[in-house]
């Protein structure tokens, strides 16, 4: 599920919490690191066990409607499919996603109060109510009022307040776990692993992002005597803090990693400064590790394998 990018974010942040707190060492950030991957997959849970939550309610409302003394001709028709279809159940008849959501403890972060809340407010859309009229069992319907449901959550500010309080990494993580459970959804009925899919991949998080971490740690100075010439005018103090980290990682994934095509790494680094840094960043950044690939490859210091990686 996380993507290079993803892991690049994580090890920016890792390296930014390095810079400000000097009592954190290598083997800190380390585990915080780790910590950070295995938070992405158990948010992925989370989120999946909170559509199937939502959904869940509609049993409750169904309940309530057929207790009223007067129930109306809509009433009458309710039925609790939302959650009562082939689709959803592949997921609560799915044994090792159970599990799962008991080994992180999650079942127990769920209020009645909040679910009732984010259900009622679906309930009122022209989608819900015209999927309740439909007396086809079409799983093509129950897939897209699924997907209905979690892109209403989305848009949905007290749904964001709820997803980061239980996890603070919901605002970097949040379009690649929107992504994953969408790809979920639309996969329905679910296979006996298919969460597998999603759980963080040791060539993306150890062989690359680790050892990232570990090498921009270690050559620090080394980085930094290779960045300072390329500035010209500029002092390296004076250069931001994540600018500066950005283009350490850059520069050691331009020298330590010989699959990644120089192209690819330029505009990673460029598009993450859009995000995390200033407005100027983004140029910076650019100009900054395009004179440094000149000199590195002048030097002989950028080696990739494969045709074409180099340009």
């Amino acid at each position: 599920m996380l993507s290079r990018r993803n892991v690049r974010i994580k090890v920016m942040q890792m390296l930014y919490s390095m810079s400000r707190d000097s009592k954190l060492g290598l083997n800190d950030v380390i585990n915080r690191y780790r910590s950070s991957v295995h938070k992405s997959f158990e948010l992925y849970l989370f989120s999946l066990l909170s559509l199937m939550r939502i959904s869940g309610y509609a049993r409750q409302d169904a309940a309530k409607k057929m207790a009223k003394l007067l129930p109306t001709e809509e009433d009458k028709q309710f039925t609790a499919k939302l959650v009562d279809n082939s689709l959803m159940k592949s997921l609560s008849e799915n044994e090792g996603l159970q599990r799962l959501f008991k080994k992180f403890k999650l079942p127990p972060r769920f209020d009645t109060d909040n679910v009732r809340l984010f259900y009622t407010e679906f309930a009122k859309t022209d989608e819900y109510r015209d999927y309740i009229m439909q007396n086809d069992d079409n799983p093509e319907s129950h897939r897209e009022i699924l997907l209905s449901l979690y892109k209403h959550l989305l848009n949905n500010e007290a749904y964001d307040d709820f997803v980061e309080d239980h996890y603070s990494n919901w605002v970097d993580d949040r379009s690649l776990v929107a992504g994953a459970i969408k790809k979920t959804l639309k996969a329905l009925p679910a296979e006996d692993d298919f969460y597998e899919e999603y759980r963080p991949t040791a060539e993306t998080t150890e062989d690359f992002g680790e050892k990232l971490l570990r090498k921009v740690c270690e050559d620090d100075e080394e980085l930094l005597n290779i960045i300072e010439p390329t500035l010209r005018n500029w002092d390296a103090d004076r250069v931001a803090v994540i600018d500066m980290i950005l283009l350490k990682m850059a520069l050691c994934e331009l020298m330590n990693f010989p699959t990644i095509p120089t192209k690819v790494t330029l505009n990673e680094f460029v598009e993450i400064s859009k995000l995390y840094s200033t407005d100027k960043s983004k140029d910076f950044i650019n100009g900054i590790l395009d004179r440094l690939m000149k000199q590195l490859n002048k030097d002989g210091k950028i080696q990739k394998k494969g045709r074409g990686l180099q340009e």
